[in-house]
């Protein structure tokens, strides 16, 4: 058995390594370095989920960040329990050929009462005054105390938020190498967020992302020879490429105009209500699995999203089979959004009614993705005051509410999702071992096992 790490460094592509990543473009060339087939859909769960299982989300049943649960009729994104993934993890498989096989499983996706003997992942305190405290989870319990003792509390709020930045992935990777000098796994999963977010904002803008390229590729150093000292198998790769997009569709005001999408009303606010809709999208960047809960408006939601602008497939049931998406849990459509376009969740006619959680961080609450958190409001312009008062109201012990978000999705520049043509913008793939041509998804699965060398 050989002592294997696996760094995904998420929204990495060949087109961005080379002037602004002297590490990593130095190291590919001293290595096997191909690409990954992007699957569909391109975003994390998902390909997290084909990557450790060796399967397809037709059957490990990850068909998205989040989906429809159609027996309590709730939305329901960001959820991580590994109960979810409905297949054999790639450290179960190697752990019946060697049983002495230990796995560290650091912060990627469905890591909550995982099979893996060391995890950690994100997991805030909700306090019952209304507070989110930022915290994480761990296996063992202990592990966490003993990880915020030496690396003070995990940076939630620059993991996800308009406060993202290369902090909270320097968190992961120091707690990682903490972790294996602790417990000397012998497999470990690390996941380094940093690029996504700041790509989903900018897109291939250089002259915002060059510092950003430049920080992740000293984190990837650091990790790199700190394993490369202690003799691992290293596998370096990414889940998908993120290109440059510019529209925002819509595809729940379009129901809503239809008399598809029903909504109630609040306190003045309107709020999504899934089961009473005939018809309802679930966003999730470049994806949007429809649901029809009236069989009678089949046809019409049909015609309807077929001519949308900026969808580029209407996957039906013959379509959700031939990319390996025919799941209970997938829509009964699954639209792919062209290359320039991405779907919101947005469902409101006004912004004045929008739901109070649409203008703050809250991936629980609503009903699809919305990349649109990462902003503070550019048309206040003093949100950053606002930012700081309401922090201080919350060290106090007051309520608040972090309304700093905007509702302008224009504002993303990047996306990921749907099956990027260049293979310039498809997932890198860097191993220490060569590997065959013509990687796609599933494959990932056995480069691990042939790294870890289990018989």
């Amino acid at each position: 058995m050989r002592k294997t790490v696996v760094i995904d460094v998420v929204g990495l592509s060949s087109s961005l390594i080379g002037t602004h990543t002297p590490f990593l473009a130095a190291y590919a060339k001293r290595h096997h370095a191909t690409v990954i087939a992007p699957m569909l859909p391109a975003v994390t769960t998902a390909v997290q989920s084909t990557y450790v299982t060796g399967q397809w989300p037709s059957e490990h049943g990850v068909v998205g960040n989040g989906w429809y649960d159609r027996e309590d009729c709730e939305i329901k994104f960001w959820k991580q329990s590994n109960k979810l993934v409905q297949a054999e993890k790639v450290w179960e498989r190697a752990k019946q050929m060697q049983p002495d096989l230990t796995c560290s499983k650091m912060f990627w996706w469905y890591n909550m009462y995982s099979s893996a003997d060391f995890s950690v992942t994100p997991r805030p305190q909700y306090l019952s005054d209304g507070r989110k405290m930022p915290d994480c989870y761990s296996h063992p319990a202990s592990l966490r105390d003993r990880l915020q003792q030496e690396l003070g509390q995990f940076p939630l709020f620059q993991f996800w938020g308009p406060g993202a930045n290369i902090r909270s992935t320097q968190w992961i990777a120091d707690a990682s190498m903490l972790t294996d000098n602790w417990y000397d796994p012998s497999l470990t999963l690390i996941y380094l967020p940093h690029l996504d977010y700041c790509l989903q904002k900018f897109g291939h803008d250089y002259t915002k992302i060059a510092p950003e390229l430049r920080a992740i590729d000293k984190v990837c150093q650091q990790l790199i020879e700190f394993y490369e000292k202690k003799g691992c198998e290293i596998i370096l790769l990414s889940e998908y490429g993120i290109t440059n997009v510019q529209q925002p569709i819509h595809v729940n005001r379009i129901f809503r105009e239809a008399g598809l999408l029903a909504v109630r009303e609040e306190r003045g606010l309107e709020l999504l209500d899934a089961g009473a809709s005939k018809a309802f999208a679930v966003a999730d960047h470049q994806i949007a699995h429809i649901y029809v809960n009236d069989a009678h408006v089949y046809k019409k939601v049909r015609d309807l999203v077929e001519n949308i602008p900026g969808v580029h497939w209407v996957l039906d049931r013959d379509g959700k089979r031939a990319y390996h998406l025919q799941h209970e849990r997938s829509g009964d459509f699954v639209l792919v959004a062209d290359p320039q376009s991405w779907f919101t969740y947005y469902y409101w006619l006004d912004d004045k009614r929008a739901p109070d959680f649409a203008r703050i961080v809250d991936i629980h609450r609503k009903p699809g993705y919305d990349p649109v958190e990462m902003f503070l409001n550019p048309e206040d312009p003093f949100v950053k005051l606002k930012v700081i008062g309401k922090v201080l109201k919350k060290k106090l012990g007051f309520r608040y509410l972090m309304d700093v978000i905007p509702l302008d999705a224009t504002l993303i520049k990047g996306s990921h999702g749907r099956i990027a043509e260049d293979p310039k913008d498809h997932p890198v793939l860097i191993t220490t071992q060569p590997v065959k041509s013509n990687v796609i998804a599933p494959d990932v699965h056995d480069i691990i096992l042939q790294h870890l060398d289990v018989h």
